[in-house]
């Protein structure tokens, strides 16, 4: 697992050992930051189940302002930070290990840009769902990756369902803040 592009592009990043972390594939990815190209210079990210990190890194290295990495895996933290250290993207990121029903319950920060690559089949992404909306930014974007087959609704808490893509057994569902 590499950065694709922007001022850390090439650099390997560390994924976590255990199998409670499921890594998004370079392809998926990278369709992702495509679909989202003209959307990351200067916003503000929150990557909720942040794993490796690898999402949120990706959008600081394309020019994201900044990137709170959620997770409540101490591994996966330590992780975060080791690969944040490796690509130089530290100054500009926030690693909060907790679970992410307690970070929505206390965050009073607003985003532009969000990822939820919650553990499958948990309840989990729908229950991220109908909280986010209150700390989306208007225009903002939450980027679902979900089991192909999951079907999420069309319109929740303020979210319309924009795009849904798919890429073999993986799915992703873009929703944006009216």
């Amino acid at each position: 697992m590499r950065v694709i592009t922007g001022i850390s592009r090439g650099i390997r990043l560390k994924t976590p050992d255990n199998l409670n972390t499921r890594p998004t594939s370079e392809k998926v990815k990278e369709a992702v930051f495509s679909a989202l190209q003209f959307e990351i210079e200067g916003r503000r990210v929150l990557d909720l189940f942040a794993g490796s990190g690898q999402m949120g890194i990706e959008a600081l290295s394309r020019g994201a302002k900044s990137c709170v990495f959620v997770d409540s895996s101490q591994e996966a933290v330590k992780i975060v930070e080791e690969n944040l250290k490796k690509t130089g993207l530290s100054i500009k990121a926030r690693v909060v290990k907790t679970d992410s029903s307690a970070f929505l319950n206390m965050s009073g920060d607003t985003y532009d840009i969000v990822f939820l690559d919650p553990p499958y089949n948990t309840g989990l992404l729908e229950n991220s769902l109908e909280k986010i909306g209150q700390f989306l930014a208007t225009g903002g974007v939450v980027v679902c990756e979900h089991p192909f087959g999951a079907v999420l609704p069309p319109e929740i808490n303020h979210l319309v369902k924009d795009r849904e893509y798919k890429y073999g057994k993986i799915a992703v569902t873009i929703y944006r803040k009216e």
